[in-house]
């Protein structure tokens, strides 16, 4: 998902302009980002979970050397997909299994 495609939703399921819903999705964003910053957390029902996870301080390989290097610690954002989400991606997936199949069949 992109912030275009964010914008395109927006200004066809409203009457807004272009501008204004490209400024709502962006809005959108950074309200969601200000809320992972200040709690660690954001949730959308029916959607799924966004959290903060710590890294912890590792070692790793250079791919390119083979060399060794520190790793600093560090955080990353971790999704969870809510129960309705996994369901609604799973029918899909098994929708797309059977359209190939059947498109191979022919």
């Amino acid at each position: 998902m992109s912030k275009k495609f964010l914008t395109d939703v927006i200004q066809q399921s409203t009457e807004m302009t272009g501008v204004a819903s490209g400024q709502l999705a962006a809005d959108l964003v950074t309200a969601i980002k200000a809320e992972i910053v200040e709690t660690g957390r954001f949730s959308l029902p029916d959607f799924g979970t966004f959290t903060v996870r710590e890294t912890a301080k590792r070692s790793a390989l250079n791919p390119r050397t083979g060399e060794k290097v520190q790793v600093k610690t560090g955080a990353t954002v971790k999704f969870k997909a809510s129960p309705s989400l996994k369901e609604a991606a799973f029918a899909g997936a098994k929708k797309s299994k059977r359209k190939a199949a059947k498109s191979k069949a022919c």
